[in-house]
């Protein structure tokens, strides 16, 4: 079954909008910049060789105004005669954890169910009497807050999900190294020995070196559910994997005509549709979120930490799929040939297709492999 192929991969408003991202070019045998203009693919490498070159000094009149050689158009993509990578390069790879009441009511069932899919309706039907509501409204780091966490203190429910939900500090951790991530259109992965994990649909903000935030594109923090739940040291393993990491299709700039207050205000649908028939379809409000995205981009920039190449930020997912799709009341979890939309109507879409992770097309092309072609193209 095919996903509604009614939404397209560029915002709605692309005519209006300074878009920015990277194909693998079969002629030089590597990666080039590209601005969207016009539904064509400018090549901007005449301007820096690399994505994070281009967001450290170049302006959006400067990427408008790029008189590079045309590549294709975003027919060429749709059509599969164009590979779309993940549109940042050197940057690293961050993102933000329970930065959504939903979120984090779904890592403390995780925890208390210690990542066993079968215990999680109780729990979860117990935790959202409790404290859903409250967890929807407290401002994190606020008074309120930390009279929420003494009371669950007493009571025997305080979690470290919790402490990083409405507590002063934000959870930011490294989501993937440099490259690892995949574009629209790619496989995104899970370990073959995962029995509980989901899309993480999210808001991606794109900051330079000194964490100006500088636009935003979409992302999937894809998660194993099951190791996680285990043990919250076992976050690398529930995260980071061969295919992970999914990050586009595009990096919107930010103009006169969006800024960060339309992400603030950005609505974002996940659409998962099974091989088996199954179709799972939500839409979710950035509105939600419990800390602002400026606040997270300080958080994880600051003096303390220092990114030279910039960095993308995943600002929490706004979804927790809870939807019964094998067994009663054991909630979701992805089936092979899963394809997942995540889609932003100002922002685009952002296509994959899940697969075990070993099964993905090996990662190979890294850092050295970029400077090596560079180097070959007389970019450096």
């Amino acid at each position: 079954m095919a996903v509604d192929e009614n939404y397209g991969l560029l915002p709605t408003d692309c005519e209006n909008a300074v878009l920015v991202g990277r194909v693998w070019d079969d002629a030089v045998g590597g990666p080039t910049p590209v601005a969207i203009r016009n539904s064509e693919m400018v090549n901007l490498s005449h301007l820096a060789p690399t994505m994070s070159e281009i967001l450290e000094n170049c302006s959006a009149t400067e990427i408008l105004s790029a008189n590079g050689p045309i590549l294709g158009s975003v027919r060429d993509i749709e059509g599969g005669a164009v590979r779309v990578l993940a549109p940042v390069d050197l940057q690293c790879i961050k993102a933000c954890g329970v930065t959504f009441a939903v979120s984090a009511l779904e890592r403390v069932i995780e925890e208390r169910a210690m990542g066993d899919p079968g215990a999680s309706r109780e729990i979860r039907k117990e935790l959202e009497a409790l404290i859903g509501g409250e967890l929807r409204t407290v401002k994190a780091g606020s008074e309120a807050a930390l009279c929420l966490k003494e009371r669950l203190q007493i009571d025997g429910y305080w979690s470290q999900y919790l402490e990083v939900a409405i507590g002063p500090d934000a959870e930011v951790f490294t989501k993937a190294p440099c490259l690892a991530a995949v574009g629209w259109g790619e496989e995104v992965g899970v370990r073959a020995d995962s029995n509980w994990n989901n899309p993480e649909p999210e808001v991606v903000l794109i900051c330079d070196s000194r964490a100006n935030i500088l636009g935003a594109t979409l992302g999937n923090d894809v998660n194993l559910r099951d190791f996680e739940g285990r043990s919250a040291l076992l976050l690398g393993k529930a995260k980071d994997n061969n295919a992970s990491c999914a990050i586009g299709p595009f990096i919107r700039l930010f103009d006169d005509q969006f800024t960060l207050d339309d992400v603030r205000d950005a609505d974002v649908t996940l659409e998962v549709v099974g091989e088996d028939g199954f179709r799972l379809c939500e839409t979710v409000s950035m509105r939600e979120i419990t800390r602002d995205p400026k606040d997270l981009v300080a958080q994880t920039c600051s003096g303390d930490h220092h990114y030279p190449d910039g960095f993308a930020l995943f600002l929490g997912t706004l979804f927790a799929p809870v939807q019964d799709r094998d067994v009663r009341g054991q909630g979701f979890t992805h089936h092979l040939g899963d394809e997942v939309q995540i889609r932003s109507p100002r922002l685009g879409t952002l296509r994959n297709r899940v697969n075990h992770s070993h099964l993905t097309p090996p990662w190979t092309f890294g850092l050295a492999a970029l400077m090596r072609n560079l180097a070959n193209r007389g970019l450096l």
